[in-house]
């Protein structure tokens, strides 16, 4: 069966229109607060204005201080996000995501993802429901362990989640820690990569459920999230993740790599809300490195005006 997607109109995110946004309501509440109604300053016992700490000052600026605040920082990312997009070879910056829904979306399986009496069981599903222009950022195994991929990453600040096999990261977990440590969600893709469908219930609770123990132990967390190797699954596959904790099952819309991407639907395009799969792989596997990689992504992300998010706001 041919999967397709439905053209709709998306409402387009930018940055500047954000940032914009709220200079005016920083501007207006500025404005309210300097028309003789508001608090007035504390005074010494010499009549003089008090002086004040900084948690004191930011209390007095109000909501228009808190404002001001808000889009500096803004500005000071994406200028370091600007210097660190010429250094890593982007001719555009890459942009800036919105801040996450207060509440998550709800997840549900894709048409077609279904499995008969699937009722209660983790959602499958390949793109995030949302009316932004974002997109989400998965890389999967382990196999290549590039620094250059941790350093790059940090400084575009890039959000990303990883989906790792055991059978090709123990050679060298510490690379994984340093990726926790950046903030990088790291999330169950089985302990050996085997093809599940093929495999009985119990051994495919060996696989997943093993993993979740794994990457407890080490990393310290129990990953909420889980992709089967290939995109392959059957009932079984998601009664035994939903057992060891699994929430939800991303798979993918499109799929990057070094010197193209490749698409899902029949457009050949990406839309709000798309999950994008790579590979942790290197020269001896593709046509580049991971850096490589990166600014095809990159590259494309941003020319069709979107940004990227982290998975685990919306999930």
């Amino acid at each position: 069966m041919q999967l397709v997607r439905q053209k709709g109109k998306v409402r387009a995110y930018r940055i500047g229109v954000g940032l914009a946004a709220l200079v005016v309501a920083a501007v207006g509440s500025g404005c309210a607060a300097g028309d003789g109604q508001g608090a007035r300053p504390a005074k010494s016992a010499s009549g003089q204005p008090a002086q004040q700490g900084p948690e004191a000052r930011k209390k007095a600026a109000g909501p228009a201080g808190a404002l001001s605040g808000y889009v500096e920082k803004v500005k000071r990312a994406q200028a370091a996000r600007a210097a660190a997009a010429k250094k890593w070879g982007l001719k555009q910056t890459p942009l800036a995501a919105p801040p996450p829904p207060a509440d998550k979306p709800r997840i549900t399986t894709r048409k077609g993802f279904e499995v008969e009496g699937g009722d209660g069981l983790p959602p499958v599903f390949t793109a995030v429901p949302t009316k932004e222009k974002i997109v989400f950022l998965t890389i999967d195994d382990g196999a290549e362990k590039d620094p250059e991929l941790l350093r790059m990453m940090s400084e575009l600040q890039i959000p990303y989640s990883a989906f790792l096999s055991d059978y090709v990261i123990d050679d060298d977990y510490a690379y994984f820690e340093k990726m926790r440590d950046r903030g990088v969600a790291l999330h169950n893709h089985t302990l050996n990569h085997r093809y599940l469908p093929g495999l009985s219930y119990s051994a495919q609770k060996r696989e997943i459920c093993g993993q979740q123990d794994k990457l407890q132990k080490r990393y310290g967390t129990r990953p909420r999230l889980f992709r089967p190797p290939y995109g392959n699954y059957n009932k079984d596959t998601l009664r035994v993740a939903k057992s060891c904790g699994i929430e939800a099952v991303p798979l993918w819309a499109s799929e990057a790599f070094p010197d193209h991407m490749e698409w899902r639907e029949w457009d050949r395009d990406l839309h709000p809300g798309d999950i994008i799969l790579t590979h942790f792989r290197g020269r001896g596997e593709w046509k580049g490195t991971m850096a490589d990689m990166i600014r095809r992504v990159m590259r494309t992300v941003t020319a069709k005006g979107y940004a990227v998010a982290k998975l685990e706001d919306y999930v």
